[in-house]
């Protein structure tokens, strides 16, 4: 098509214009990309320690089974609780084996009398953490609970702080990205106007003359998505080993290829809105 020549032209004609319009463009999807890996990085740990035994409560040695029992149904009945594991005292001390099958002389000193038996709890959420375990310290059959709670909470505090954060920055970028793909769009408008003026002249449409700095500002945004992509992602799976050994088991990485490809698709798309989006404002402006 005549208006798609008529964009590559404009193109040439003024690349360090055109640079500077990408290189915004691609900075805008570098950041989203990078806060994109975090939020949803972040969100699996999180889950994954919503998944394991987030709190331990240790049973006195007189307590029976049914104050088990009914304490058991007490925790499911708040609907705060996503599983509960009992652990008895056998099984306390088949874990205490497993734990120091290399030290035969604290093996021999320990029995299951002496273990406790415990409750293994997960919560729905993290911050119900708080609540179950003042419930299990209430209870007169628990001598004990444990928890990590400064851990837990500088996790979900952190999590809170990174989402507010990226997009914040992320609508930021998106904003200053627009308004100077907009200026630069314009500014070659204004270097056009006798050419526009001619082709006004002699009968072209508002549509016609739109059209190819319309399709400017789509390149823009493409290009740019494509290369902030493909910069963000060759760093995260250059990283993913080192991550991966500081996460220590924890299953975040590595990223599915079908994630990545939603994510690039998402951002062309929405590297589209911007590019259309900021050549209207243009044409709007400088094409009444």
């Amino acid at each position: 098509m005549k208006f798609l020549k008529t964009t590559g032209r404009n193109l040439r004609r003024s690349p360090y214009q055109a640079m500077a319009a990408i290189l915004i463009m691609t900075l805008t999807f570098l950041v989203i990309s990078f806060f994109v890996f975090l939020i949803a990085g972040s969100s699996q740990i999180i889950n994954y320690f919503e998944s394991k035994p987030q709190v331990t409560a240790f049973f006195k040695d007189d307590a029976t089974q049914n104050d088990i029992n009914s304490l058991k149904s007490n925790l499911l009945a708040t609907h705060k609780v996503s599983a509960i594991k009992f652990v008895s005292k056998e099984d306390a001390l088949k874990i205490y084996k497993q734990q120091n099958k290399d030290d035969p002389l604290l093996l021999d000193l320990v029995t299951a009398d002496v273990l406790p038996s415990s409750f293994e709890i997960s919560a729905v959420q993290l911050e119900d953490l708080n609540s179950i375990s003042d419930m299990l310290k209430k209870s007169q059959i628990v001598s004990d609970v444990i928890y990590q709670k400064d851990v837990v909470s500088t996790l979900t505090t952190w999590t809170n702080a990174v989402r507010q954060i990226g997009f914040g920055l992320i609508l930021l970028l998106s904003l200053v990205s627009v308004f100077i793909m907009a200026t630069i769009i314009g500014m070659k408008i204004s270097q056009k106007k006798e050419d526009i003026e001619i082709m006004r002249l002699i009968g072209a449409s508002a549509w016609y003359v739109r059209l190819p700095f319309i399709a400017e500002g789509f390149f823009y945004g493409v290009v740019g998505s494509v290369i902030g992509w493909l910069i963000a992602t060759g760093v995260l799976l250059w990283a993913t080993p080192f991550l991966e050994s500081f996460l220590k088991g924890i299953p975040v990485l590595p990223a599915s290829i079908t994630g990545l490809l939603s994510l690039l698709g998402l951002e062309v798309l929405l590297a589209t809105i911007f590019g259309v989006i900021s050549s209207f404002i243009a044409v709007l402006r400088y094409l009444k």
